[in-house]
């Protein structure tokens, strides 16, 4: 089963688990769980994608339920009229909020893209960032004797591939988890300390106007147990936003670390 968020007669948006394929593919023909046919057995019905998350990315996934409105709200992606907010964790401090604007070269998988232009120009990507708080873990990962990360809340202007993680690491401040853009040792060590072991990016909210009604439609999907462990043993569970607020077992003493609250 797949926890749904939102569901009408014309379309539905789903909270998809981190390593979860949304379709079959021909890069992994053994995974026999995906999105796609999950979601359609729960439903009864066929159901149509309209945009896309990688596979370790956890969070809001919408899917129409006719090839109609597939097309109306495709349209609405491709011209950047809804609005994503993602959620993330990364190495280092970060203060405050600012803009990445950056672009990036396309990305081309060896299979899938084999016969794709091999040598396109840079395309524009622009990402916003906001800092929601940061710790200081008594943990040696590395050459220091503690380990810093950041809490930062994330909103892609652009829709490139991998463009988040792209973008953050271009900032020296990778996601924790991004096996290809990001700090290998620092994945493998958060993994083992803090029982983290997948990508810390989550699609929290989308925003839009329903294709049908016009109406405006925020979604919104809450944090796995993976995250809420986490947020609990940073001292970070007072910050959620109001629509992820859960109950947090007490952390004890030893769990919590200094963390600061930017205004």
């Amino acid at each position: 089963m797949i926890e749904i968020c939102y569901q009408d007669e014309y379309l539905v948006a789903v909270n998809k688990p981190a390593g979860w394929l949304v379709h079959r593919s021909w890069l992994d023909r053994r995974e026999k769980i995906v999105v796609m046919q999950t979601v359609r057995d729960m439903l009864g019905q066929h159901v149509f994608t309209v945009h896309r998350l990688d596979r370790p990315t956890s969070g809001v996934l919408l899917l129409a339920l006719s090839s109609e409105v597939a097309h109306t709200l495709s349209g609405q992606f491709e011209q950047h009229q809804v609005s994503k907010t993602y959620h993330g964790v990364a190495r280092g401090y970060l203060d405050g909020d600012g803009t990445i604007d950056y672009a990036l070269t396309p990305e081309l998988d060896k299979i899938a893209d084999k016969f794709a232009q091999p040598d396109k120009a840079p395309q524009p990507a622009v990402s916003h960032y906001r800092a929601l708080a940061r710790v200081e873990m008594p943990v040696a990962i590395g050459r220091y004797p503690t380990s810093r990360y950041t809490l930062i809340e994330l909103s892609p202007e652009t829709g490139r591939k991998h463009q988040l993680r792209r973008h953050m690491s271009h900032l020296h401040h990778p996601l924790i988890g991004d096996s290809t853009h990001g700090d290998l040792r620092q994945n493998r060590g958060f993994a083992r300390m803090f029982e983290c072991p997948r990508l810390m990016l989550h699609a929290s909210s989308l925003m839009l106007n329903h294709p049908v009604t016009g109406k405006p439609l925020k979604i919104n999907a809450g944090w796995d147990q993976t995250w809420q462990n986490l947020m609990v043993r940073f001292g970070w569970s007072g910050i959620l936003p109001d629509f992820e607020r859960v109950e947090f077992p007490t952390a004890s003493r030893q769990d919590m670390a200094s963390s600061t609250l930017n205004p």
